[in-house]
């Protein structure tokens, strides 16, 4: 119990570090605008129409594509960049604890910082779409329009009749939140991996390359860069939606009934899998990490 409550610690001293720090207001503030600048698209389409969204639906389908979900979780880096959070505090800890604890109170404030960055996102995005949206679980005459004409292909708004089918506006915008959620955290968790092993500029090099490998395996990319054809197209549709985690962050990319793409719960627990694998990794890696202190200053 003593160990828990000093994990515990760990993490609060992490999180009163927020307090009018630059970086957080920032990547805050970043996040506000690309939300403003993504589901801008979806105010406009409903205005163009004069039709109004359900409360939910400007966060499905602006973060229902694979692209949006990359471009805010890099946000992550800028919030993390600093990982393992070696700060004047730490020699503090590290004499009252172990390598151990500290590690685990670096991991739980990661994992719930992450959570309130998405679930910012979500309120954000439901914030500014809420001057013509309802709060009833039932897709609107917009998402009608998008989903069964095909217009949302036209205007880059993912909304399918698949999804539309197959699930409610919340339980849809909850599954979303959670693919966005794991992705992020297994992003920062391979990020903090290699921050451990090789330093810091080898933790972001890692993230970017963990984001251009999902890119990279986007299926339409993939198909058109090797002119597949409509058979090879689906078995390699299917094959990228398995290996590309950010493929697996995409809710459109999921068996629904009829296809052999990984359902949600396969998803769910492949990046609970993956996650627990890389801070595993950290907490191994952390037992040979050199500290380096300058007076108190790393």
């Amino acid at each position: 119990m003593f160990k828990f409550r000093q994990i515990l610690d760990v993490a609060a001293y992490n999180f009163r570090q927020w307090r009018y720090s630059p970086r957080v207001i920032i990547v805050f503030a970043l996040a506000f605008v690309l939300c403003f600048l993504l589901s801008d698209k979806a105010v406009r389409f409903a205005e163009h129409y004069g039709t109004v969204l359900q409360i939910g639906e400007p966060f499905v389908w602006t973060f229902g594509d694979a692209t949006n979900i990359l471009l805010i979780s890099l946000l992550l880096v800028l919030l993390f960049a600093d990982m393992p959070f070696v700060t004047p505090g730490t020699p503090f800890y590290l004499t009252r604890t172990t390598r151990t604890v500290w590690l685990l109170g670096q991991i739980i404030y990661i994992c719930v910082a992450t959570t309130i960055f998405v679930a910012f996102i979500l309120l954000a995005t439901s914030a500014l779409c809420a001057h013509i949206s309802f709060a009833g679980n039932q897709w609107s005459e917009t998402a009608a329009i998008l989903g069964y004409s095909g217009t949302g292909l036209v205007v880059s708004l993912p909304a399918s009749v698949k999804t539309m089918q197959m699930s409610s506006p919340y339980a849809c915008m909850s599954a979303i939140y959670v693919l966005i959620l794991l992705y992020a955290l297994l992003m920062v968790s391979v990020m903090l991996v290699f921050n451990l092993w090789r330093g810091q500029f080898w933790g972001i090099f890692s993230t970017f390359i963990f984001s251009l490998f999902g890119l990279l395996l986007n299926p339409e990319v993939f198909i058109s860069m090797f002119e597949l054809q409509p058979e090879q197209s689906y078995r390699a549709r299917v094959a990228v939606g398995w290996l590309s985690p950010l493929n697996h962050a995409t809710y459109y990319m999921h068996n629904f009934g009829y296809d052999l793409l990984p359902r949600l719960e396969d998803t769910y627990l492949i990046f609970l899998a993956a996650i627990a694998v890389m801070f595993g990794t950290a907490l191994h890696t952390m037992r040979s990490y050199n500290f380096e202190f300058t007076g108190t200053e790393r």
